[in-house]
């Protein structure tokens, strides 16, 4: 019974896993980024996290930029960016590294 569920659960995630790495690929060319004005810093180690475009129900929609602790000491941000594949454009998540 044990090894049913733990193989049941490790197919499960698979399948999830699969799903969060699908890419979506738009065949319109996301717009040029917005320039955005940066408040104030809140604190030397805050990093800004720029805008970006994103892709929701058929259009573009901006995504504003904001300043973010980094998860540990040395964090760097990786932007969002767009990234043109085949005949489209796919979006690639920002990250931390």
């Amino acid at each position: 019974m044990l090894k049913k569920l733990l193989i049941g659960s490790a197919f499960g995630l698979l399948l999830s896993a699969g799903t969060m790495c699908a890419e979506v690929v738009v065949t319109v060319r996301p717009p040029r980024a917005i320039v955005e004005k940066r408040i104030a810093r809140p604190s030397p180690n805050h990093v800004w996290i720029a805008g970006y475009h994103n892709y929701v129900n058929g259009a573009y929609v901006w995504v504003p930029g904001r300043w973010e602790l980094p998860p540990r000491p040395g964090g760097v941000w990786v932007a969002h960016r767009w990234v043109h594949r085949g005949n489209g454009w796919v979006l690639v998540e920002g990250h931390w590294r």
